[in-house]
């Protein structure tokens, strides 16, 4: 009986309802089975992928009856739909008691190639890093509000501090929006607490597909000697939702040290 008392996992989201931006991508899946396993209800939220968005809400873990998943089109770049959205969550849920804005856009291009940085890149990744996550918390801010306790969680980079990243643009559009996350922190309060995590490099199946010799050097130059795996940062989402209850505007760093 003692070893089962001690295995016992009490949700620690029960009855909340979470929407995850970007929920099928790779930071963005086990971001959605964290908070399942919390106990709350998932809005997987989709652009283009909406087959690997079905398939995971299908997919979660519902460890409490009142659990009900969703994929849902969240396309951040359109506020229009977004407002549908909120609608939409509003009817089925009642309710939103957290955001998780993880879409997100970026492409390769060298620090010293100005030109291949074209302006069509720039403004994809200036819609979708900078005006999706300010047009999110537009559109669900009245839901967020609704219990006093709202949490929007941004999905950053250390590449906002450090400007390694991979491209110039990228680098400059997780600067700004850890900048939003401040100024949202400021004028949502007290009802909605806004927070950035910060990863280093994640170990995606992208980057374990990469030249071995490079993933090694990253490894070694990380002082926890090891990258920063999706689950790392979906347990860092968590923990501003459970545990940092009282921290807002905060830069949370999940990266190993990668800043030392």
């Amino acid at each position: 009986m003692k070893d089962l008392a001690h295995n016992y996992h009490t949700p620690k989201l029960a009855q909340q309802v979470a929407l995850v931006t970007g929920g099928a991508g790779g930071l963005g899946t086990a971001i959605c089975h964290a908070l399942a396993n919390e106990g709350a209800s998932v809005i997987v939220g989709f652009n283009k992928s909406s087959e690997k968005a079905r398939a995971l809400s299908a997919n979660l873990e519902s460890v409490l009856e009142t659990q009900h998943h969703a994929a849902l089109a969240a396309p951040v770049t359109d506020s229009t739909a977004l407002a549908t959205l909120a609608e939409t969550i509003k009817s089925r849920y009642g309710r939103l008691d957290i955001l998780i804005n993880c879409a997100g856009t970026t492409r390769f291009v060298a620090h010293p190639d100005l030109d291949g940085l074209d302006d069509a890149l720039i403004n994809d990744i200036l819609a979708t890093n900078v005006r999706g996550p300010f047009a999110t918390a537009r559109a669900f801010r009245l839901l967020l509000a609704q219990h006093g306790t709202g949490l929007i969680v941004n999905i950053s980079s250390i590449a906002a501090a450090s400007a390694v990243g991979s491209n110039v643009m990228y680098c400059a559009s997780k600067a700004a929006l850890d900048n939003m996350t401040k100024s949202l922190a400021r004028a949502l309060a007290p009802a909605i607490r806004v927070v950035s995590v910060s990863p280093g490099l994640v170990d995606t199946e992208f980057v374990k597909s990469l030249d071995i010799d490079w993933r090694h050097e990253q490894v070694a130059r990380t002082p926890l000697s090891r990258l920063a795996t999706p689950a790392d940062v979906a347990q860092a989402v968590i923990a501003a939702a459970t545990h940092f209850t009282f921290s807002t505007g905060a830069i949370f760093s999940v990266d190993g040290g990668r800043q030392l």
